[in-house]
């Protein structure tokens, strides 16, 4: 397993994170419960490998109560190696430092990779949001009708306490 070191995102990070973000999602613009999320202008995580190079970011935000942190992306350049476990790992710390009483985020109902990775990381469903993919849809007309062969129409929120 190859060592990944975590930090905050700096100014000079701010190229690969667009470029990640467009490879990831189309767009730095992700749609989701109902609005438009600028991914790159959120709080950044930047994972970097042995050599110093970055290989994954996670983008989130506090709530306005800042109880309540969401994940808004997660993303590995190198998948495998362990990136966005420790990715989720790091943000998990930073939470518990800053008094944080949740993690959540959201994902869809064909995305059945990352249901298995953030369950197996301690998150747990906490929500379905029927036919909200549909609706983000009107937000952002590039979302496919279907991925993976399954019709692409629900978002599941999983949640974790720090």
């Amino acid at each position: 397993m190859t060592a990944i070191d975590v930090r905050p995102a700096v100014a000079s990070d701010a190229a690969f994170i667009r470029r990640t973000l467009e490879a990831s999602w189309g767009a730095t613009m992700v749609a989701v419960h109902g609005e438009l999320i600028d991914a790159a202008t959120q709080s950044v995580l930047i994972a970097r490998d042995a050599e110093h190079r970055r290989v994954g970011l996670l983008t989130y935000r506090a709530e306005p109560s800042d109880v309540a942190w969401e994940i808004v992306s997660l993303d590995a350049t190198t998948p495998g190696v362990g990136v966005g476990t420790a990715l989720i790992s790091a943000l998990r710390s930073q939470a518990r430092q800053s008094g944080v009483q949740r993690l959540w985020l959201v994902t869809t109902n064909d995305n059945t990779d990352a249901l298995r990775f953030y369950q197996r990381r301690g998150f747990d469903l906490a929500a379905l949001h029927r036919d909200a993919v549909t609706v983000a849809r009107r937000l952002k007309p590039a979302i496919p009708q279907l991925s993976n062969g399954i019709p692409l129409r629900h978002e599941l929120v999983l949640d974790m306490r720090p």
